[in-house]
């Protein structure tokens, strides 16, 4: 599997070059996962509706067709965009996007955060009093608060092409987090959103980026 480091990029070059590498690839192509930083930007997913970016100020608002709704990537946010075909490897999405939730779990776990899931929510979440704490989420009763005491630290959208993935998932590392004040993240009012460096884990993107290619590599294994 290859990997690229695309460095600091806008939304829509990436966006452009992943499409375009998924619309060139054929049954012989290597997968490969692709590794960048964006400039600020808004980007609304299939589901994003107009009314969930409140104020986006000068920041541009990109759409996309990935799934899921509106979510903000910034300069400290690792992304990782894995370019896997699905029916070669042998799973299904939704294996695909539990493979990428656990790799996102695994790295916070060698810093020692504790990572969950949320029923129907995609994405990884951290406690906000205690985000090393192994206790194990209890289920929201119906019209309770799913993200009560929550705070989202990765997000996950996707698109399948031809049996073939792109897009990927966002880490929060060290970043500016006001934006997100600034739109329903991922479509969810008041939804808080974090990163490791307000959780009390200082670490360059470099080194997460290492520790995450090492467990995308080690789930998404691929003939």
């Amino acid at each position: 599997m290859n990997t690229k480091d695309l460095g600091l990029v806008a939304y829509e070059a990436s966006f452009n070059a992943m499409r375009a590498f998924t619309d060139a690839r054929d049954a012989n192509t290597p997968d490969e996962i692709w590794y960048c930083q964006h400039p600020a930007a808004f980007t609304q997913g299939l589901a994003g509706k107009a009314d969930h970016v409140h104020d986006a100020g000068d920041i541009p608002v990109v759409s996309s067709n990935r799934g899921g709704q509106v979510t903000y990537h910034g300069p400290g946010q690792l992304i990782a965009y894995p370019l896997i075909d699905l029916k070669r490897a042998g799973y299904f999405v939704k294996e695909y996007v539990y493979k990428l939730e656990e790799a996102v779990i695994r790295t916070l776990a060698t810093l020692n955060v504790v990572g969950h899931r949320v029923r129907s929510a995609p994405g990884i979440y951290v406690r906000l009093d205690n985000p090393f704490d192994h206790a194990k989420l209890g289920t929201a009763e119906p019209g309770e608060d799913p993200f009560r005491g929550l705070g989202k630290i990765s997000a996950l959208g996707i698109k399948v092409s031809r049996h073939c993935t792109y897009h990927g998932l966002a880490l929060n590392v060290q970043m500016d987090l006001q934006p997100f004040d600034r739109i329903n993240p991922c479509g969810y009012a008041g939804l808080r959103t974090v990163d490791l460096h307000t959780i009390g884990v200082s670490v360059p993107v470099a080194e997460i980026q290492t520790t995450l290619d090492r467990y995308l590599r080690q789930f998404l294994v691929t003939p």
